[in-house]
């Protein structure tokens, strides 16, 4: 049985972004550059959450993302194993992804008690806004 592999996930708690999916996103981009390769076991989803401080059900979380993707395979009792590089999964990722971020934005929004027309105004008014360009 192979020793859990340790990560070196730095998250960004000031991001936005919920940690969950920054761990996916790190994840993902280890198994693409060849970082972590297929077999490589991962800790476990309490030893992660130790090691970045975080709860143990956002590193639960993002595991479950992974393995649903088919990039990673929980084992129980045995423990989670990288299967593979998430190039045909990376698109369903992304759309996970995003429809997480979507999901949250709408219920803070409600929960603000703006109307659907509202939300919807809102996103289209943004989605014209050309973004900067990246150097």
């Amino acid at each position: 049985m192979s020793k859990p592999r340790r990560l070196s996930l730095q998250l960004d708690f000031h991001s936005g972004l919920p940690a969950y999916l920054q761990i996916v996103r790190r994840l993902e981009r280890q198994t693409t550059s060849g970082r972590l390769h297929p077999g490589d076991q991962l800790p476990t989803v309490r030893g992660l959450a130790d090691e970045l401080g975080l709860n143990f059900n956002t590193v639960a979380r993002a595991y479950r993302l992974l393995h649903h993707a088919g990039v990673l395979s929980a084992q129980r009792g045995r423990g989670t194993y990288v299967i593979g590089k998430p190039a045909a999964s990376t698109r369903r990722t992304r759309r996970q992804i995003l429809e997480t971020l979507a999901a949250q934005f709408i219920e803070q929004a409600r929960g603000s008690k703006y109307s659907d027309s509202e939300i919807a105004a809102a996103i289209d008014k943004r989605l014209r806004i050309k973004p900067p360009r990246r150097r």
